[in-house]
């Protein structure tokens, strides 16, 4: 069994829904398929409003109450307000989690904390030093993924990764499937559950 799951090393959804994910891959032994993804591209594709564009009220309500209220209800900690350097780029930290796993480390761990270095210690995930402690906290050696996250053969599979999120209708972060069935948000994750069990009928795309 496998579970793709594309998302962004920046995503406060992703960050939330990332233990419950891991523990049910495990629960179930299932097999988790990273894709980080450019979300910068992926959500302007699927039809989405920039975050300047929307209104206040939707900000309030999707990047604070949700917020707020789902991380409550996962039982993990997280900062008030967004992060003060969420609009820097997210490329090389994307990156480095696409070396991680193309080097046989532990990508799950290294995700989870990048995620929640951001979303509760407000750590710039463009800045080296930054990733440096992330990468520490998880008993890995920093240098060798900034190299990798550099390379064309990294670079060529975080574009694919977007392109394929586009051309699947990914709408944001973090998305989910299993079978080739479509599962958007974290708070979805009970349903990836049971698709792990017993497919849901029908298909999608539709």
């Amino acid at each position: 069994m496998e579970i793709e799951y594309f998302y962004a090393s920046y995503s406060a959804y992703a960050y939330i829904g990332a233990k419950k994910l891991a523990w049910i891959a495990k629960k179930h032994g299932a097999k988790i398929i990273h894709k980080p993804i450019d979300l910068r591209v992926v959500m302007p594709a699927a039809g989405g409003q920039s975050f300047a564009e929307r209104t206040k009220a939707h900000k309030d309500y999707f990047f604070n109450r949700e917020i707020i209220r789902w991380a409550e209800y996962r039982g993990i900690p997280i900062m008030n307000g967004m992060p003060t350097h969420h609009n820097n780029s997210i490329k090389i930290s994307n990156c480095m989690l696409i070396a991680a796993d193309k080097a046989g480390l532990d990508v799950g761990a290294l995700g989870q904390e990048m995620l929640r270095a951001h979303w509760v210690d407000d750590a710039d995930l463009d800045n080296r030093d930054d990733l440096k402690r992330i990468c520490t906290a998880v008993g890995m050696e920093a240098e060798p993924l900034f190299n990798a996250a550099e390379t064309d053969a990294v670079v060529a599979e975080y574009e694919a990764n977007t392109k394929e999120a586009t051309e699947r209708s990914v709408f944001g972060s973090p998305t989910y499937f299993v079978g080739g069935d479509m599962f958007y948000g974290q708070d979805h994750l009970e349903l990836v559950e049971r698709a792990l069990l017993k497919p849901f009928r029908g298909s999608w795309p539709l």
